[in-house]
Parts: structure tokens; C-alpha cells; sequence
């Protein structure tokens, strides 16, 4: 039931820099703008200068330059390009048309109580890529339990074979590993041929040399603390073997650069209530006692638990209480640790814009495959950043895309985008309830615009005064080291992921509540929508908006965004 005329001109978002409202079309040419004021000394918060004070600004900076012992031709380029940009003037416009995606979004149904919706939206990017080779996993009733489900996006590079191929593959590896640790996990006879078949290929001697990967030294006291190493390690494993399955070069064309790919995975699981339910007293002796089992050593109030992990460049980001919280790591030359990895370890890194390439080939610093090449596969490891974090009420949405739609956006724009839409359609099925009004026709009564994406009184006429259930029990997360970070209270329990020198958007600061709570006495009374389908569409809706916004945003990758719903929404 969404709205079959979407202009790129209706569709508005925030700019985390300057907290300003963009168009997408505008966005890349806004933050062009911001780099190139900062680069010429400029604050970048401020309106561009005229002719006059730009040309002075420039010749400062050149008579600085040509005075320092270690004159750099590179930096001269950057003063200039970032001059003649300003110099000039844009007039950015949509050079595609954003009704055409190449796959529409679709939802999957999965019977986990934690998730209400969850839509898979893709495009080609066909202006700028000739095949499409992100790949996603959904996997329902994972290793035969229920309340249990993996959600992963494989990001490929060079070509399709290895994303397919993770795809297919990794999640089996995976299981395997949780089988062995915990034997609630169960693998079906068609799994256990598939994984039977791998023997032949991951011999003894390889298993020692895994042993030596995953099994890091740890004193007694971090085991019983650290009650979700197990995890970690067993994604460790099942990435390392998965990496080795790829140097067998199944199916790959080239002979000398063999594909790769950067993936980042979920385990979803429900925690049963009564793990819940006891006292602190109960769930510190249940944590000593059960050091493998990820049920041990939550806190009262916490629903589930999220176990991600995340190799390359694709990244998780999970929407709580109106707030970004970034669950992944990224992998690339913009890190500056990877980069000291790399260059410590003899690789080497191109000068090229804007961070380099390794070995002047590839972006990403980790991932799978690429083994084609044994010189940029001694720099690219296949080592995932794994983190668990628990789930509550106050957990709105789960959000997981390829590089196409984070080189344009960040993770507060993807959230005050995410949250904005989300309510527009709400609004949207309420008029079309009350009013009998056809979608078709409300989306030329109500745009989505500036106005009504600032219009806070008609956000929160939606929220009917909702109170979200909170839990101040502390909860554990812990790194992809399988060391126990921090205990966080409240709403500590992740750190917001702003970008320096700017703060999240005033409209989601603090408890931000977009569901209206009788949207679904409301629907099933009329008997016109239930409530399931009100949030398959809104899930397809919103994974529809945020590739269309990445399209004019300027993105040259292709994107696929899988979108969670969760019951804080």
C-alpha cells in the first residue's frame, strides 16, 4: 500500500554535520561542500564564501606550503580542487529515474517473537555497475530452533562467485560450530552431507592451525565473565573455514584476480522468560555455573539477544530508543588501525583518493576470498569483529546494508531517515482508515517534505502518550575479543555513534516513539488491514525509501538493505 509515485523531491533528510535538511539529490554536492571548506581552513558549518575570500584563502595556504621543507604536489592538488569546487556553481539535479528499482522490495516472513517485519530491498545501480552482486540470508528456525533465526548481506567484489558462495556455505559452517558447543542446535542429515563433504578439504593439520586462530589464552576469571566467547569463537572458526573453501576457486572465471566479499551476519535468539524471571542472585550462580550457554548472565527486562559479526566494509546498525548504535566494525583503508596492520606487516598502500587501496587493488582491508592474487590476500585477513548486545522493548529497528547505501549516508542519517518514513506511513494508513482515502491519492495530501518531517507536534500526535517499558538492570556486552567491555545501565548500553562535531537531530534525542499503540485495535477493528500486514508493507516501504535515497544520494555501488522491525517500533 505504498505510494506507486515516489519523487526524490519529497523525500528529505538530515545532514549529521550541520543538522541541516538535504534533499538527496543535494547531498553529495552538500558534503563535497563541507570537505572542501574544511580542507581550505574554513569552518564547514558556515555559508560558503565569496569569490573575493576564497581566491585569498587559497594563496595563504599556497605560500604556507611552498615554505614547509616537505613541499607536497598532492596537497597543492587537493587546495586547488577544493577552490575551483567552491569557485563553481553546482546545480545538482536526478539523473535517474527513482521509480525503477531493479528488485523491489520483498518481505520474509519469519516466526521469531522479536521481529514484527522484516523487507529485503535491492538495486543494480545500473549507471554505474553492470551486475548485481550483493547476496542476503534468511534463515528461519535456525538449527531446528524455534525463536532462532540468521540474518546475513554478503557485499561482493570482482564478481559474484564468492558472494554466492558465502551465501550458500556460511551459515552451515556456522551451525556446525554452535552444535558442537551447544547441543540445542541441531543440523539436519542434506547439512550434515554438505558439511561431511568439506572434510576433505579441512584436514588435520588445518584444524591445528584454526585451533591457534580462535582458541586465545584467557584466565578463568574472563571465561565466567565473558559468557558469549563461545559465539565469537565459533564465528571466528566458521569465516576461517569459509575463507578456505574459497582458495578450492569453485566457479571463478579469471585465473589471476578470483572474486571476494564483505558480509556481516546476525544471530537472532529469543531468551525463554523464565531465564529472565529470577533474581540477580539466581542469574549470577546460573552465569558461574554455564559458561557456554548464551542464555547465561542477562538482565532482567532484556527480550533477546543480537550476536553480530562483520568483515569488509558491510556494516549492522541497530535503531534504540531513537538513537544509532553501530554493531559492526569497518574494515578499510579509512581505519586508521588496518592501515598499521597492513603497513607493519609489509603490505603496501596506494596514494590514491580519497584513502589509498591495497596493494593498490582493493578498498576493504579484511574479507573473504580474493585469493587469486597471494599478495593482496597476505594483507586482506579473514578476521570478524563480533559483538552480542541484548535486546529489549526500547529496540525499534535492525538495520543491514551493503557499502552502496553507507558510502553516502551515515548511521544517523540511515536512522533519522528510517525513523521519519516510519512515521509517514503511519500516517499515511491512518488517513487512509479514517478517511478512506486511496494511498495513491494521500501521497499528494501529505508529502513527505521538510515541513513534515520537522513537524514534531505531528510525530508525537501519533505517539498517544506511549511509555516504552525500560529495564535499569545492568546488561554485558562484549567485544570481538571475548573480553566483557562494560556493564551499561539504561541508556548506556551502546555507544551512540555520532560523527565529530555533531550531535543527533533534536527531533530523535531521547526516548523517541514513532508506533501509535492503537494502530492495532484500530486496523483489526475495521477489518481492513491486520497488523502483521501493516508492518510487512511499512518494512517494505521504508527498505524501498532508504535505496531510492542512496540512488540520489549519488552512491556507485550496488545496495541491498535488510530491514528488522523489532518490537520497540
Amino acid at each position: 500500500i505504498a505510494p506507486e509515485n515516489n519523487d526524490s523531491k519529497q523525500v528529505s533528510i538530515f545532514c549529521s554535520a550541520c543538522q541541516q535538511t538535504i534533499y538527496p539529490y543535494h547531498l553529495l554536492y552538500h558534503k563535497k561542500t563541507h570537505k572542501a571548506l574544511t580542507l581550505l581552513g574554513f569552518d564547514s558549518l558556515q555559508t560558503k564564501p565569496d569569490k573575493k575570500t576564497l581566491l585569498a584563502q587559497r594563496q595563504k595556504l599556497i605560500s604556507k606550503l611552498t615554505k614547509i621543507p616537505k613541499y607536497s604536489e598532492t596537497h597543492r592538488q587537493k587546495i586547488d580542487c577544493s577552490f575551483e569546487f567552491l569557485m563553481n556553481n553546482h546545480t545538482p539535479t536526478s539523473y535517474f529515474d527513482l521509480a525503477n528499482i531493479n528488485n523491489p522490495s520483498t518481505f520474509k516472513k519469519v516466526s521469531n517473537s522479536l521481529i514484527k517485519a522484516l523487507s529485503i530491498c535491492q538495486d543494480k545501480n545500473s549507471t554505474w555497475q553492470g551486475d548485481m552482486e550483493d547476496r542476503f540470508i534468511v534463515l528461519d528456525n535456525y538449527g531446528n530452533r524455534s525463536d532462532t533465526c540468521f540474518l546475513g548481506l554478503v557485499d561482493g567484489s570482482h564478481g559474484v562467485t564468492a558472494a554466492e558462495t558465502v551465501a550458500a556455505e556460511l551459515p552451515l559452517l556456522f551451525l556446525d560450530q554452535l552444535a558442537q558447543m551447544d547441543s540445542s542446535y541441531k543440523k539436519n542429515k542434506d547439512e550434515q552431507q554438505i558439511l561431511d563433504s568439506f572434510a576433505t578439504v579441512i584436514k588435520a593439520d588445518y584444524r591445528e592451525k584454526e585451533k591457534i586462530f580462535s582458541d586465545k589464552p584467557g584466565n578463568d576469571e574472563s571465561n565466567k565473565t565473558n559468557t558469549y566467547e563461545w559465539i565469537h569463537k565459533a564465528y571466528a572458526k566458521s569465516f576461517w573455514r569459509m575463507d578456505r573453501l574459497l582458495r578450492l576457486g569453485r566457479n571463478e572465471v579469471s585465473k589471476v584476480r578470483w572474486s571476494g566479499c564483505s558480509a556481516v551476519t546476525c544471530l537472532v535468539e529469543r531468551i525463554p522468560s523464565e531465564e529472565t524471571d529470577g533474581t540477580e542472585e539466581e542469574e549470577r550462580k546460573h552465569s558461574e555455573n554455564t559458561t557456554r550457554s548464551p542464555l547465561a548472565r542477562t538482565a532482567k527486562g532484556v527480550a533477546g539477544l543480537l550476536h553480530i559479526a562483520n568483515i569488509g566494509n558491510a556494516h549492522a546498525v541497530l535503531c534504540k530508543n531513537g538513537k544509532s548504535h553501530c554493531l559492526s566494525e569497518e574494515h578499510s583503508t579509512s581505519n586508521v588501525s588496518e592501515r598499521k596492520r597492513i603497513l607493519q606487516n609489509g603490505g603496501n598502500i596506494s596514494t590514491s583518493e580519497p584513502d589509498g587501496l591495497v596493494e593498490g587493488y582493493l578498498r576493504t582491508t579484511r574479507g573473504l576470498g580474493h585469493h587469486g592474487d597471494p599478495l593482496l590476500k597476505r594483507s586482506v585477513i579473514p578476521v570478524p569483529h563480533t559483538v552480542s548486545a541484548p535486546i529489549d522493548d526500547t529496540c525499534q529497528f535492525l538495520i543491514l546494508a551493503s557499502n552502496g547505501l553507507w558510502e553516502v549516508l551515515d548511521y544517523n542519517e540511515v536512522l533519522a531517515l528510517t525513523l521519519t518514513t516510519f512515521t509517514h506511513y503511519l500516517r499515511m494508513h491512518e488517513c487512509v482508515q479514517q478517511n478512506r482515502t486511496s494511498l495513491y491519492e494521500f501521497q499528494y495530501l501529505m508529502p513527505l517534505t521538510e515541513d513534515n518531517l520537522n513537524d514534531s507536534k505531528a510525530i508525537n500526535d501519533l505517539q498517544d502518550g506511549m511509555e516504552i517499558p525500560y529495564s535499569n538492570k545492568d546488561i554485558f556486552l562484549t567485544d570481538s575479543k571475548g573480553n566483557l567491555k562494560q556493564n551499561y545501565t539504561g541508556q548506556a548500553l551502546l555507544k551512540t555513534v555520532t560523527p565529530v562535531g555533531s550531535t543527533p537531530p533534536p527531533e530523535f534525542e531521547g526516548n523517541t516513539k514513532t508506533h501509535p499503540p492503537n494502530c492495532e485495535s484500530q486496523t483489526a477493528g475495521r477489518g481492513r488491514v491486520t497488523s502483521e500486514t501493516l508492518y510487512n508493507n511499512a518494512a517494505s516501504y521504508i527498505s524501498e525509501q532508504l535505496v531510492k535515497t542512496a540512488l540520489a544520494a549519488g552512491s556507485r555501488d550496488n545496495i541491498t538493505v535488510l530491514i528488522v522491525l523489532l518490537n520497540g517500533c
